[in-house]
């Protein structure tokens, strides 16, 4: 079985990749997890999970002739496999958005979960492939009006190219939220996930180089994450006939 969720927002800043780890890191209590650091641009998931010292990364897949393996760029960290990506500007300039296809193909062969934390803005070919390739999207948004715009513009690209919306996720509530997140229940494809309060733990974590799971697992905001992901129901799916959906998906005009 596997399933791929691109993790997507409609603006950075919102806490996506520490969703995406803490996402990751509650499923996989239950289900083989991948983490891919999809954002090729301005990826920061690899000091989240205290890789920032890899050696090889997303970067070094998507670019072509080279002779490094899938498996090089994928690291064992607290439960998860992580492919992280580097951060240079060359690395980035030298790879080719559409080699991610092959990529998540392989590893759709050998897990359950496939996390994608996707770039936050749709501007450009290798922002929006993550989400294309993805089964069900989690759309990650501050509680508020402007924000929640942001996020359903994300849902209905996705939904254009097929993606489903697996929920909304509130992240950095200040107060209960309820209005907007009322709001959201009615224009979301999927339900509210949790809403998860803003938090000294999750820019500790950040400091540590750990996931906040694995940083403050007894935290209120770790207990929201848990509280998430026990709401996505993982659907059942032939990781060969899934891989090659990816391998054959096609890359997406730019917005």
């Amino acid at each position: 079985m596997v399933e791929a969720f691109a993790v997507a927002s409609g603006k950075g800043g919102t806490g996506k990749t520490t969703s995406t780890l803490a996402l990751g890191m509650a499923l996989a209590a239950d289900h083989d997890v991948t983490v891919v650091d999809a954002d090729t641009g301005m990826a920061n998931l690899l000091f989240h999970a205290g890789l920032d010292d890899a050696a090889v990364t997303l970067h070094d897949l998507l670019v072509e002739g080279t002779a490094t393996g899938v498996s090089e760029a994928t690291y064992e960290r607290f439960g998860l496999s992580v492919v992280p990506c580097g951060t240079s500007l060359a690395g980035f300039e030298a790879a080719e958005p559409e080699r991610l296809r092959d990529v998540v193909a392989e590893l759709a062969r050998d897990t359950d979960v496939l996390l994608l934390d996707s770039p936050a803005a749709l501007g450009s070919k290798s922002a929006v492939l993550p989400v294309v390739l993805a089964d069900r999207v989690v759309v990650v948004v501050e509680p508020t009006i402007p924000a929640l715009s942001d996020g359903l513009k994300v849902q209905e690209y996705a939904r254009s190219y097929g993606t489903e919306t697996a929920g909304v996720l509130f992240n950095k509530v200040r107060s209960e939220a309820d209005d907007v997140a009322a709001k959201a229940e009615r224009h979301f494809g999927g339900p509210v996930l949790a809403n998860v309060p803003e938090s000294d733990a999750v820019r500790a974590a950040r400091r540590a180089g750990k996931p906040l799971l694995a940083h403050a697992p007894e935290s209120e905001a770790a207990a929201r994450y848990r509280r998430a992901a026990d709401r996505l129901d993982v659907r059942d799916g032939d990781g060969d006939a899934v891989a090659d959906r990816f391998r054959s998906a096609v890359v997406p005009d730019t917005p």
